[in-house]
């Protein structure tokens, strides 16, 4: 029996205990080798043949089993059988172009990298194969890289065919390499990659580092493109990129919105967050727990984490996969996403409440309308962010590439020159009167906005609907409390807007004496005007509640 359907069966059965997202995968996997009529088929043969080069081969050089050959467990067998064992009925060449494992750490998901990279160096008929490992620094690049000389070195046949150097392995029986690349180095110009390796994606801070690793595929018949890692604390990056892109080709086994068969994608990781609790559940995230990884160290963590809370979302971010935001957060990052959408212009909403944060040059502009509807409780959010041309100007290519991509997606406007045109949110706020019908009954505004602004908006909406919030602790820590409260239930619908959850996993709190908080940056690099501007009008809904309610139920 192939490992792709052994394990499938183990899940199907109960015997293997997975997340969803595993599952369904695997489950799809299933189907396809049972379709006859398929464009792709699965090579028991060829699956067969990397799995049995990594066993006869490749050395594990640390811990107990140092200097043994690698055993590969079922999981490890299937995600390979996947990424390997599906070829082209026409051609015969590789379906997956791109596999993505996600495990938690301590899992061995780098040796597994180190020997398939020394697979695709050696093993996979390829002339002339370039193998990289890919990261941000040079150190990180290495780690998967120097494994896999080590385990060349403990292999008298591989051994004799290389010659492994200081910065670099070559085959000259194949004219093959295999080195260690980093966004840093200078030879990223030119690349022609049979298969690059991605260590820890979270880490990776230069996301143009994988479009050129990509870029560099072109030219290869069936290249590869392999991603292990675990989460990581940085939103907005790579990581989420890749991970959304996922979570999207999953959803896709099954609504048909987005397909993409040339990615595999393997994420393993608690289904819910309040699962680290619960010991039967840690498996989902450590396919590898009790055999490569320790129980009872894991259990330790979790133990002095439960008495320390301070430890907890680092070991539910690398022992469990749940994506965290930075360490002083305010809110998990479970709390904070919610991909849930509406159409505005359905939903027909005639009252609404709105907010703003105004920014000088540096920080965002960021303009917000809160609205309900009596019959599902949810509280409906839209946003509009602005940014001075001159700022997008100075900003890093990988930064105008963020906010290039926004703005296409319409979240969010230039302004013309060095500031942001108040005006411009003003009229914002009027589009949205005339286009579908929204009137502003309050405005919630920093009391240090500019007055102009103010009384602008007050020629239009009317001087009563200007609510000034005084940004402190005494005014905002109760709104600020129901928000992440509403925020946690889900009953805060934002569009799956990307600059607000940018903005909300970038927040952190300042807290008194009394737990009375307000917001901060929980990086100076960080925006958070997203957040500043909802919780501004969300201040006004609460001052104004009642009327709001009479006007909506």
């Amino acid at each position: 029996m192939n490992p792709v359907t052994e394990y499938w069966q183990r899940i199907s059965s109960g015997k293997v205990t997975v997340c969803k997202k595993v599952r369904r995968v695997y489950q799809k996997l299933q189907e396809d080798i049972e379709n006859p009529n398929g464009e792709w088929y699965y090579d028991e043969r060829k699956a067969g043949r990397v799995i049995e080069f990594l066993e006869r081969f490749c050395k594990q050089s640390k811990g107990a089993a140092g200097g043994q050959f690698l055993r590969l467990e079922l999981w490890q067998k299937a995600f390979i059988a996947a990424t390997y064992g599906f070829v082209s009925r026409k051609t015969g060449l590789r379906k997956y172009r791109e596999a993505m494992l996600i495990v938690a750490r301590k899992n061995g998901k780098s040796t597994i990298g180190s020997g398939l990279g020394n697979y695709m160096l050696f093993g996979d008929g390829e002339r002339g194969p370039e193998v990289v490992s890919a990261a941000t620094k040079k150190d990180q690049a290495k780690i998967v890289w120097a494994e896999a000389k080590r385990m060349i070195k403990k292999s008298p046949a591989l051994n004799k065919r290389s010659k492994c150097l200081v910065g670099e392995i070559d085959v000259p029986g194949n004219d093959g390499t295999f080195k260690p690349l980093s966004s840093d180095s200078n030879t990223l110009d030119g690349l022609n990659i049979h298969c690059a390796i991605i260590d820890e994606l979270h880490a990776v801070e230069d996301m143009n580092l994988y479009d050129v690793l990509v870029d560099g595929m072109t030219a290869r018949e069936q290249p590869l493109c392999l991603i292990i890692s675990t989460a990581g604390t940085v939103r907005e990056g790579i990581y989420d990129q890749k991970y959304s892109e996922a979570q999207d080709i999953i959803q896709g086994y099954d609504d048909g919105v987005y397909k993409d068969e040339r990615r595999l994608c393997v994420i393993y990781e608690l289904d819910n967050r309040s699962e680290w609790e619960k010991p039967d559940c840690w498996v989902k995230a450590n396919p590898g727990l009790g055999t490569i990884k320790s129980r009872e160290q894991l259990a330790e963590k979790v133990k002095r984490a439960q008495h320390n809370p301070a430890l907890v979302k680092n070991l539910l971010c690398k022992d469990f996969n749940i994506r965290e935001t930075s360490y002083s957060a305010w809110l998990p990052f479970e709390d904070i996403n919610n991909t849930a959408t509406f159409d505005v212009m359905e939903l027909a909403p005639r009252y609404g409440i709105g907010g703003a944060d105004l920014s000088s040059t540096t920080d965002l502009t960021c303009a917000t309308i809160l609205f309900k509807k009596a019959y599902d409780g949810v509280l409906y959010v839209l946003q509009m962010y602005w940014l001075p041309e001159s700022t997008m100007e100075r900003m890093t290519e990988k930064e105008q590439k963020i906010y290039s991509a926004w703005i296409e997606q319409g979240y969010m406007r230039l302004s013309a020159g060095s500031r942001v045109q108040y005006s411009d949110v003003t009229a914002w706020f009027l589009e949205m009167q005339q286009a579908i019908g929204l009137n502003i009954l309050w405005c919630g505004y920093d009391s240090w906005s500019a007055n102009y602004w103010v009384q602008e908006m007050a020629q239009y909406f009317g001087q009563n609907a200007m609510e000034p919030v005084i940004q402190g602790k005494k005014t905002l820590s109760a709104p600020m409390k129901n928000m992440g409260a509403d925020l946690t239930a889900k009953r805060i619908n934002y569009n799956n807007n990307p600059i607000l959850k940018w903005c909300l996993s970038n927040t952190a709190v300042d807290i008194d004496r009394n737990g009375n908080i307000q917001p901060l940056k929980s990086n100076q690099r960080r925006r958070i005007d997203g957040t500043a501007s909802l919780l501004d009008a969300y201040v006004a809904l609460e001052r104004h509640l009642d009327d709001y309610n009479n006007l909506t139920l």
